[in-house]
């Protein structure tokens, strides 16, 4: 009669990575602080870092434009990119970990696009047909509209990917293929009938930047991001039980269907927003994921508040890098994500011991 053998203490040891994940998230927190030390001293103007430090603690005198350039355009910027980098990251961790799939991503399979799609409809039709909406809601309109379009978008690509408790690779990609392309094909008839001023805000969206970061946009953005974090504690378990498949999560206990809707809605409004302020930016959902899960194991607890970080520096200094590779000029930081995260998701597609087509690494 054979019997099954429990794993040895030292085995167990071996296999845990809770010092290696709060490790990482010390790491994180000191990377975010540089980043955000390195984004608040780049840019075309002469401010530099020992200004911010002068303005900080109050030591010394800054001219009334050095001021302004602080407190009107780099700390919003800096904030927004710090929101914006999160949400997208951790929108990519929790979908790999709904979906059990390496690649799921809100701008690879197509969720972007639906909330793309939303914003250039409010830019276009909110000054006519939704204008009384527009008005109504204020400065909520726009990230509203985009935040309803990736949910429904969300729901859509998880309806058709989905069968019998499992979630087809192909069907998910394929799926995200053709919704960016109907999404795309709507836009390109609403570009059609925008004017001057709504094609360079429709281009905006479509290239991606911090260019526009103000105070406002930075609240109007908050209360999304704020849902994301907020059911990070609350997600965490059941995303690694779901991983082993909906049946064997819900004999653990895990509410698996409550716990889709609570992702879904999540993504959706993690999406919806960036999208909304910052426009496209993509691989930020995909890669910081992949290269934290090498570090800190597959475990949520771990994984996503990780990514929050992790994603947020990202977009720092990629913002930092558009703002001072080509200056005065800026280019816009959707080309630079895709520089370093295209090629990195290749390297993880093709390295060996790499991702595997519908396996989580």
């Amino acid at each position: 009669m054979s019997t099954m053998a429990l794993p040895t203490k030292s085995s167990r040891v071996e296999g845990d990575r809770t010092l290696h994940g709060y490790l990482t998230l010390a790491a994180l927190v000191v990377l975010v602080a540089v980043a955000s030390l390195i984004s608040l001293s780049s840019g075309p103007t002469g401010v530099g870092l020992g200004d911010f430090f002068v303005y900080l603690l109050g030591k010394g005198e800054l001219s009334d434009q050095d001021i302004v350039v602080l407190e009107a355009v780099r700390l919003p910027r800096t904030a927004l990119g710090l929101l914006v980098g999160a949400g997208l990251a951790v929108s990519g961790a929790m979908m790999q970990g709904l979906f059990r799939n390496p690649l799921a991503d809100p701008g690879i399979v197509g969720v972007t696009s639906g909330a793309a799609l939303a914003a250039v409809v409010s830019i276009v039709l909110g000054p006519t047909l939704l204008a009384p909406i527009a008005i109504l809601l204020g400065n909520q309109f726009l990230p509203l509209m985009a935040f309803l379009g990736g949910l429904l978008n969300t729901w859509v690509l998880y309806v058709i990917a989905t069968r019998d408790g499992r979630t087809s690779t192909t069907a998910l990609i394929l799926s995200g293929i053709a919704i960016g392309a109907l999404a795309a094909a709507v836009m390109g008839l609403l570009i059609f009938l925008a004017d001057d001023r709504q094609l360079r805000d429709i281009t905006f969206w479509s290239l991606g930047s911090l260019g526009g970061a103000t105070f406002g946009r930075l609240l109007s953005i908050l209360p999304f991001i704020a849902i994301v974090m907020a059911v990070i504690p609350f997600v965490a378990r059941g995303l690694d039980a779901i991983v082993l498949g909906d049946a064997a999560a819900f004999h653990m206990g895990v509410p698996v269907q409550r716990l889709k809707r609570i992702v879904i809605v999540a993504v959706a409004a993690a999406c919806g927003s960036t999208v909304a302020v910052a426009g496209s930016i993509g691989f930020v959902g995909i890669v910081v994921p992949h290269l934290l899960r090498l570090v800190t194991g597959p475990s949520h607890r771990f994984l996503l508040p990780a990514s929050a970080l992790g994603g947020g520096a990202l977009l720092l200094i990629a913002d930092s890098v558009a703002r001072t590779v080509a200056a005065p000029a800026e280019l816009p930081i959707g080309v630079i994500t895709a520089l370093f995260g295209a090629p990195v998701f290749l390297f993880l597609l093709l390295g060996k011991g790499g991702i595997r087509m519908g396996e989580m690494p």
